[in-house]
């Protein structure tokens, strides 16, 4: 179980959230039916979320396949999706959702909608001395696997995210976002705090590349995974430099390698990211690409989860985004597997166009097979955003039909394999699966993680005291908090002022 320490005041004098400080820490057989009837004890969860995806994707990429996908054989039901205060959820409200079991405001991460903590199952895993992980194509700061270790008001505070998911000690932590580690001295985006080295002085081993991955060797006992592949996000999978980034299937291989050999089990996280931003540009190749690399990603969780006998995959997207149909402009055939052809994204083809534009069929023509009427050729040289006219013309070859930029709001569906798995069937909302996981794995999901303290661990200000003197008293260093300007003076506190320590 993962303890920790933080601090926070209740006065106009000195007020600051979201801080805390690492104290201590501690220390088969294949499924035949693929239920819960076998007898067969979840020891092992594998959360698999392909973010923006749902049931039309999923027809899309089956076709573009041209054969089922892993997932087909295990469809258990259908969930909603909608936020506490609206019916079209973001991705920090719905992986809020998923990881909690409670709904909350767009925007937000690990609070309910009235701005409480609410624990998390990968923390409720922790309760249980499972270890644990977070896996993503993302930055690992992004929404979703934030809403699995951190709790903040924004989702955009993802300096305060770093700091929460390392203050956590989560096991195995693999995607971008290393500027997100890094202060700005070092070209990041942390004011002052280096999250890496501290990260470093709790015991993680620190990987930046493919090759790095692919030969880490952790004892858990001993030490923990940090794999931070590139400054910001990975790149999409048609785009990726396999020397230097890893794939999704790579990183959830390591993963599971890494935690399986806890004897309490473990709890893994694994995230699909790009699909969702595929889905908001309307890039239909892009998004059958990244679907096909979270397949990958999904099959090994698959092929572990029948031979270990014990392991629960689950697996289910936090929303749909771009409004996906199978079949578009009154056309009555769908052609996805015409997107193979395509080998960049929309975003990528078109930074290849000269000012005028005047090179469009020949760029076109290098990234795509396709043959382009003068027509389509000129809607994009015309266009006032080249990228989305590139996407248009595409997703209109392949008959893929897009109604929006955003998120939508109809239900999606849920897969699940292993022990436990018939508990998804039916009509579910999001704020189910956690639910159901945690029965499954007999974990107690919902603890207290407030930052309401006992009164024996609250400090009361005295005439005189300073921060650093009652840092001392705690055995906590005030100095980063006054370099980061939240106590540009630490005298000013004042007598009767209360700080508390977690």
């Amino acid at each position: 179980m993962i303890k920790k320490l933080g601090v926070a005041a209740l006065s106009a004098g000195l007020i600051f959230s979201g801080i805390s400080v690492t104290a201590a820490s501690a220390d088969g057989n294949n499924q035949m039916n693929n239920s819960s009837n076998n007898g067969d004890k979840t020891k092992n969860i594998i959360y698999m979320i392909p973010d923006g995806f749902n049931a039309d994707y999923a027809t899309n990429y089956r076709h573009f396949k041209g054969e089922d996908a892993v997932w087909d054989n295990h469809l258990k039901g259908m969930y909603s999706t909608y936020s506490a205060d609206s019916n079209i959820t973001d991705s920090a409200a719905a992986g809020t959702a998923m990881s909690t079991g409670v709904k909350t405001n767009n925007g937000t991460i690990g609070l309910d909608s009235d701005g409480n903590p609410k624990q998390t199952i990968l923390e409720a895993s922790q309760d249980k001395d499972m270890s644990t992980g977070l896996v993503a194509t993302s930055t690992i700061t992004h929404a979703t696997p934030a809403a699995f270790g951190a709790h903040v008001e924004d989702r955009n505070n993802e300096t305060e995210i770093a700091r929460q998911l390392i203050d956590n000690e989560i096991d195995v932590l693999l995607g971008g976002g290393k500027n997100n580690f890094l202060p700005e001295s070092e070209g990041g985006n942390q004011t002052e705090v280096n999250v890496l080295q501290q990260a470093e002085e709790q015991g993680y081993q620190l990987i930046e590349n493919r090759n790095q991955l692919l030969e880490a060797d952790i004892d858990l006992d001993s030490e923990n995974l940090l794999g931070l592949f590139a400054d910001d996000a990975l790149a999409p999978e048609m785009h990726r430099n396999t020397e230097e980034e890893p794939s999704l299937a790579e990183m959830t291989q390591t993963a599971i390698d890494t935690l399986k050999n806890d004897e309490d089990g473990f709890f893994l996280m694994v995230e699909g990211s790009q699909i969702d931003w595929a889905g908001h540009d309307n890039d239909a190749a892009w998004a059958m690409t990244d679907v096909g690399a979270f397949e990958a990603a999904v099959q090994e969780a698959i092929n572990f989860a029948k031979e270990d006998g014990n392991t629960l995959v689950v697996v289910g997207g936090d929303h749909e985004t771009g409004g996906m149909t199978a079949g578009a402009n009154g056309s009555g055939t769908a052609n996805p597997e015409l997107l193979h052809s395509v080998t960049a994204t929309g975003e990528n083809i078109a930074a290849e166009l000269n000012d005028d534009r005047s090179n469009t069929s020949e760029v076109v023509s290098e990234y795509t097979d396709m043959e382009f009427s003068e027509e389509e050729i000129q809607s994009i040289q015309e266009a006032e955003d080249p990228k989305s006219a590139i996407n248009a013309v595409i997703s209109a070859k392949a008959n893929v039909g897009w109604t929006s930029t955003n998120h939508t709001g109809v239900d999606i569906p849920v897969y699940a394999y292993g022990p436990g798995s018939d508990q998804f069937s039916g009509s579910l909302d999001n704020t189910d699966l956690p639910k159901i996981i945690a029965e499954a794995a007999e974990i107690e999901l919902g603890g207290e993680i407030s930052q309401n303290q006992p009164d024996d661990m609250k400090y009361t200000i005295k005439s005189g005291d300073t921060l650093f003197e009652i840092g001392l008293k705690y055995n906590y260093l005030w100095t980063t908090l006054q370099e980061i300007n939240q106590f540009p003076n630490p005298h000013l506190i004042y007598p009767g002022d209360k700080v508390y320590f977690k």
